[in-house]
């Protein structure tokens, strides 16, 4: 929906409010006055109305006001910060509609040919399939009254990052390596931190949650999180008990550093399925888009993730003092279904209650609220440009202008549902 007809009050408050909007967060990232000037086009040009957010139509769309060489060389080339764009913003909402979680995901960016930056055949959740395509990897916060992104990371494969000729074309810098995308996930998270952003536990399904160093990471960094993961997973049961070896049990030469589990890890799927369906208890929470109780049967387990217990010489991998931390399990057996559905570990105080655990387990569908808008509305997967600055500059104006709409939606001014 057009900014325009969001409200009440006519176009032109409307104008003015983002011409406001622009300058506010705008003005610290870029570094000359024309920048200014085309970031407030460029946030007009995808907000207004039109299906296609690409630079051509929206010039287009601008008339006399906008000048095509001038809107590509700062999407393009120009040299301002795209990141304190999107912090800008941030800081801006997040505010305004009391945050619960922050969400991570990645999106796929249907593409042709073989030069925007990151493109290849691979596998995207968007499409459902391998296509030829780019991935974004994104951090979201989830509120009650609505959502903000957080950051936006292009993932490039290591075939693009052993390509100078590519990387050349593509622009791309030099310091710029090779990552995962869990490792660009917590990198985004990490930043976030040192935001005026409320905190808030981490979502985000299996291809995150089963990355050890990626939890490890965020709970260094003092990040609670609640992250999917698979059954094969592999964890020390309550009941392990953790204890220094006897002077005789201990490999001659080598002084104990640590005390040893009493049994043998096992995956979380069979130590779910060795609990069985009396473990499950109904808990009931509000979830989906209506807010309406749900009703669910949930297990809670407390357990020791057994990823740094290194079996074949019985040391800890890290060297420490302590047992792994002790972190939620948490297993969903729906009513109907013949075995458990989903699985979670959550690093999230022992105290906390089940009902706020199975909730937040479940709150990862706001993410497509994100998804949704962001490119049905706002041309978020509409670059054409080889650029990789052009795609980071690009996600930043989109995630600003998510965030005005998001403002304009809450304004006092603005409609409400009949």
């Amino acid at each position: 929906m057009a900014v325009v007809e969001a409200t009440v009050d006519g176009p032109v408050a409307v104008r003015e409010r983002l011409e406001a909007f622009a300058d506010e967060v705008l003005t610290k990232a870029v570094n000359r006055p024309v920048q200014l000037v085309n970031g407030r086009l460029y946030l007009r040009g995808l907000i207004e109305g039109g299906s296609r957010k690409s630079l051509e139509p929206m010039v287009a769309r601008l008339g006399d006001d906008a000048d095509y060489e001038s809107l590509q060389q700062f999407l393009a080339v120009s040299t301002w910060d795209p990141a304190l764009v999107v912090k800008a913003t941030a800081e801006r909402v997040a505010g305004e509609i009391d945050i619960e979680a922050w969400v991570l995901d990645d999106t796929g960016f249907v593409k042709d040919g073989k030069d925007s930056p990151g493109v290849k055949r691979q596998y995207s959740g968007t499409l459902g399939k391998t296509g030829n395509c780019q991935i974004g990897v994104s951090l979201h916060a989830v509120g009650q009254k609505g959502t903000v992104p957080l950051g936006w990371e292009l993932y490039l494969p290591e075939e693009w990052c052993e390509d100078a000729e590519r990387r050349a074309k593509a622009r791309i810098p030099e310091d710029v390596t090779f990552k995962t995308k869990p490792t660009l996930g917590v990198d985004l998270a990490l930043r976030a931190t040192g935001w005026r952003v409320r905190k808030a536990p981490l979502l985000g399904d299996s291809a995150y949650g089963n990355n050890t160093e990626l939890r490890d990471r965020l709970d260094d960094g003092g990040l609670q999180y609640v992250l999917s993961v698979s059954p094969e997973t592999t964890v020390f049961c309550p009941e392990t008990q953790f204890q220094m070896p006897e002077e005789r049990e201990r490999p001659r030469g080598r002084p104990a550093t640590c005390p040893h589990p009493d049994r043998e890890a096992e995956s979380i799927g069979a130590l779910i399925a060795r609990l069985g369906k009396g473990a499950f208890k109904a808990i009931t929470f509000r979830d989906g888009p209506d807010g309406k109780p749900l009703t669910s049967r949930f297990a809670f387990v407390r357990a020791r993730s057994a990823h740094h217990w290194r079996a074949h010489d019985r040391r800890w991998a890290k060297g420490g003092q302590s047992p792994p931390r002790e972190e939620w399990l948490i297993a969903e057996w729906p009513e109907g279904h013949r075995e458990p559905s989903d699985y979670w570990l959550s690093n999230m105080p022992a105290k906390t209650k089940r009902q706020t655990l199975a909730r937040l387990a479940r709150l990862r569908w706001k993410i497509e609220l994100d998804y949704k808008q962001l490119k049905g509305e706002l041309g978020l997967d509409h670059y054409e440009g080889r650029s990789y600055l052009g795609w980071y500059h690009h996600t930043a104006l989109v995630t600003a202008a998510h965030g005005f709409l998001t403002l304009e939606r809450l304004h006092p001014k603005a409609p409400r549902p009949a």
